[in-house]
């Protein structure tokens, strides 16, 4: 069993990077004049857990999972499983490493983009999260970031928030909003494109 969680995790690791790769050049094609933390971004949510685990969920994956451990162990809590966006992820990144090992990388980075068009076209039309994007790429770094509310002014009716994004004692950006979290959102964006600079 040991052997078998241990063969899963390698090829999640690989089917992490085919995935990146797949997209970033899906990306890096498709739109020529945008800057590098533009598409770093994009490519950041496209990619991320969550959206791993809808596009698993769309090829039918949590079905094909619960399928599976029921026939394998009936101890398992079979919808807890299906509901984990960490399992569903997982289980995408894996197929897509055990599809790379058996067709090679052209026909999985044309799938891989094929299966996360919605997710991409969401990311480069909609995709605003700053906060998400930032720890995501925190994470990368082996950091995090935590929001210190730093400044409260305005009238009661019309209240401006000034929130710092912070990451152990350094202020990588400060942002201002009409609400607690658009002041978070503004100093995400402003901590990105600290980031980006550096």
């Amino acid at each position: 069993m040991d052997d078998r969680a241990d063969s899963y995790e390698r090829l999640e690791f690989l089917g992490d990077g085919v995935l990146g790769l797949a997209v970033a050049d899906e990306l890096y094609r498709r739109f020529p004049d945008r800057p590098e933390g533009d598409l770093a971004r994009i490519r950041a949510h496209a990619v991320s857990r969550q959206s791993c685990a809808e596009v698993a969920r769309s090829l039918g994956l949590d079905g094909d999972l619960a399928a599976q451990a029921e026939r394998c162990d009936r101890q398992t809590d079979i919808e807890t499983l299906v509901r984990s966006q960490a399992v569903m992820a997982a289980l995408v990144e894996s197929a897509i490493g055990a599809a790379y090992l058996e067709y090679g990388l052209e026909p999985v980075a044309a799938a891989v983009v094929q299966a996360f068009a919605g997710t991409i076209a969401f990311a480069v039309e909609r995709h605003v999260d700053h906060k998400t994007v930032l720890q995501e790429e925190l994470a990368r770094l082996g950091a995090s970031v935590t929001y210190c509310l730093m400044e409260t002014s305005g009238p009661p009716h019309r209240r401006t928030f000034t929130t710092a994004a912070m990451v152990g004692e350094r202020e990588l950006g400060r942002g201002s909003g009409t609400s607690k979290k658009a002041s978070e959102q503004a100093a995400a964006r402003e901590a990105l494109a600290a980031l980006d600079s550096q």
